[in-house]
């Protein structure tokens, strides 16, 4: 056989047997856990994150410590796996926080590698972001400032650096942001945390044999997993009342999107979408949400018998389940009317800008280009009003969509393909899901200066290069 030819046989064997491996990874990472996660089920309750201490004693003033470390976790019972987390071993704390405050943030990396951390959903100007421009070397601190300017919501945090931020957030290292005002104060929902105002972090994980971590891209619609954890738990289980029960569920997957519902068919009340409160409540049967993506719902188990089981379902996935206990008393209520919400006026608009996702894998691109740090891509004047058209193009490869999101803002939907949204998208977001062929026009306003990122929230989309970066003058 001639050299060349020998050298071509060989790499298509590399390649073939490299096929195989990977894929007998796939088929064999299930069996070994099947009888450990049945047991687990019989006995692991849903974690509630820690509400985190504000150290400043002054009430207009808060400041927070956050350390980014590396810990080990128990998913499978006397299985520990490497993970990430925020002063813990996996996810974060809730830092809870007012409108109308001065927050001070202390992040220190004690990890081995640089990291960042993005207040997503947060307005607040580009230099406290903690985009891929505020990297936190390792050993250091980063000290952002900011006030607090917007209304109650559910926000998150996760790390943006440019090449490790799907790795990071696969690991573990994201939380949750919550922002109160007097309006949502003044309302009569359930808020008492851990008690009946939960939050759930909703993610995917893939695991080996040894229990560590199956961190896969499968090139194409990014890293997705055999198993739902909810605030880093495989299907746990909450034990709840005959009362009314407040969730806050962030979508912290890196790819995948969920389609919730209730095994019981009962209903769910949306009361909040990304940026805040709807202006009404809107009764729900299922509840899509993708990556990047937050609903505040409540649902009413009065109607449930002591002893029932619900289950939380993505499609026909478990995600957790509910058992349900004897009746408590229960003053909370659910307004007719939740916030004022003023549509942004169309005819202020002084730009357009359109938007187009395309590919997916490594071949992705926005507006025809792949990412550059050294390249700012648009800009905008301060509390300019903008209309962007974002649409997520078919791909000669197929496409699953895109979850768009936009930095240090919140926006509205004005349509999808020239429908007007429905009423659970009719609130404040930061993050919009844009399916394949759609086109999705939403009206924008920045109102702090500096550079920001906007993007596919698949995580493996956006490292590989469907991102963008606009300066705000």
């Amino acid at each position: 056989m001639k050299p060349r030819y020998f050298v071509i046989t060989v790499a298509v064997i590399l390649i073939v047997f490299g096929f195989a491996i990977a894929f007998s990874g796939i088929l064999f990472r299930l069996p070994s856990f099947k009888n450990i996660e049945k047991e687990a089920e019989k006995w692991l309750a849903l974690p509630i994150p820690e509400l985190l201490q504000d150290e400043n004693p002054d009430p207009n003033v808060a400041d927070f410590t956050l350390l980014a470390q590396q810990g080990e976790t128990s998913f499978f019972d006397g299985v520990k796996t490497r993970t990430m987390g925020y002063n813990g071993n996996f996810l974060g704390p809730v830092v809870k926080v007012s409108q109308g405050e001065t927050v001070n943030m202390h992040v220190k990396n004690e990890l081995d590698q640089a990291t960042s951390i993005h207040w997503h959903g947060l307005e607040v100007p580009g230099s406290e972001d903690g985009g891929p421009h505020q990297v936190i070397q390792s050993g250091s601190t980063w000290n952002p400032s900011f006030m607090i300017d917007q209304a109650a919501s559910t926000l998150w945090f996760h790390p943006h650096v440019i090449g490790t931020t799907a790795t990071q957030v696969y690991y573990g290292l994201a939380g949750m942001l919550w922002i109160e005002d007097e309006n949502s104060a003044s309302l009569n929902l359930p808020n008492t945390y851990g008690v009946n105002d939960i939050p759930l972090i909703i993610q995917d994980r893939s695991f080996d044999r040894d229990g560590s971590f199956y961190y896969m891209d499968n090139g194409m619609d990014g890293a997705r997993g055999d198993y739902i954890l909810v605030n880093g738990a495989i299907t746990p289980h909450l034990e709840v009342n005959q009362v009314k029960m407040r969730f806050r569920i962030v979508n912290g997957a890196n790819a995948s999107n969920f389609n919730l519902s209730l095994s019981n068919q009962n209903e769910m009340i949306q009361i909040a979408s990304d940026g805040g409160l709807l202006s009404e409540p809107v009764i729900r049967d299922n509840i899509f949400i993708s990556p990047g993506e937050r609903v505040e719902i409540i649902i009413d188990f009065s109607s449930n018998d002591e002893g029932d089981i619900v289950a939380l379902m993505s499609g026909q996935e478990l995600v957790m389940t509910f058992k349900v206990g004897g009746t408590a008393k229960d003053d909370t209520s659910i307004a007719d009317k939740l916030a004022s919400i003023e549509r942004m006026d169309e005819s202020l608009a002084t730009g357009l800008k359109t938007i187009e996702l395309d590919g997916m894998g490594h071949m992705v691109s926005l507006n025809g280009r792949q990412f550059d740090m050294n390249r700012i891509d648009d800009n905008v004047q301060v509390n300019a009003v903008e209309i962007w058209e974002i649409t997520a193009n078919q791909s000669m490869m197929g496409s699953i969509g895109h979850p768009f999101h936009i930095h240090g803002t919140q926006f509205q939907i004005l349509s999808r393909d020239n429908k007007l949204p429905e009423a659970h998208e009719m609130g404040w977001k930061d993050t919009v899901f844009v399916n394949v062929g759609e086109t999705v026009r939403i009206i924008v306003q920045f109102k702090h200066k500096g550079i920001y990122m906007y993007h596919c929230h698949i995580l493996e989309h956006e490292e590989a290069g469907m991102m963008g970066q606009l300066e705000v003058r």
